[in-house]
């Protein structure tokens, strides 16, 4: 099975998971992460209450995260092609992934930003910090610890999508496990792919956990 086709096939299949993961997760923060500040901000209890704001950001997100990954990638398929040029390989399924990512990274971030002590956001307030000032120095710097545990629980769960994306062409390694574990019936390639998988999801969750525990100044 180890022949240097099939060894370069994987560790071309590791480079694009990790391109798509990545790169995903970095877009999804880019949308995402102002989203749920605005979740938490316009909430009834936030800083800045705002009904009609919240409700219509908290039925975009439901809507996005109840369609399931596989059915969400096929319903973005004339969007992808508009977007990109193309509808498969690993460039186009980053834009699904983003999709998918921005209202889950969104529900993450509004339930860290929650988690603050509402005392530190009032003495803040009490000194005659705005709302912009207690959002950056305030909420985000005492939800850090939070905020970064929810990176990790985003990019294991955003890999998971992009191995799901291999059964329509999406590449990585999800996609070596369809077309050779699957549909040619390899089934030691299908393992080592699910190796390989695990590997990363562990990795990057000892990632997050160290980085976290090393910024969480309750300790």
């Amino acid at each position: 099975m180890w022949t240097p086709e099939v060894i370069q096939m994987i560790g071309k299949g590791i480079g694009e998971t990790l391109y798509m993961t990545l790169l995903s997760t970095a877009f999804g923060y880019l949308f995402g992460l102002p989203m749920g500040v605005l979740l938490a901000v316009s909430d009834k209890e936030g800083l800045s209450p705002n009904p009609v704001l919240y409700k219509i950001m908290d039925v975009i997100a439901n809507i996005v995260r109840s369609i399931p990954f596989l059915i969400l990638l096929i319903l973005l398929i004339p969007f992808t092609r508009a977007l990109v040029g193309k509808s498969t390989g690993s460039t186009a399924t980053i834009v699904p992934l983003v999709v998918a990512a921005i209202p889950f990274i969104a529900r993450m971030v509004e339930s860290s930003i929650k988690e603050v002590d509402a005392g530190v956001i009032e003495a803040a307030r009490s000194m005659g910090a705005g709302n912009g000032r207690i959002i950056i120095k305030v909420l985000l710097v005492e939800a850090r610890t939070s905020l970064i545990t929810g990176v990790t629980i985003a990019i294991g769960t955003i890999l998971g999508y992009s191995a799901m994306a291999g059964t329509v062409g999406g590449g990585g390694l999800g996609d070596i496990a369809v077309r050779y574990g699957y549909y040619r019936w390899q089934t030691g390639i299908m393992i080592i792919t699910v190796v390989l998988l695990i590997v990363l999801v562990q990795i990057f969750q000892s990632m997050g956990m160290f980085t976290a525990a090393r910024l969480d100044k309750r300790k």
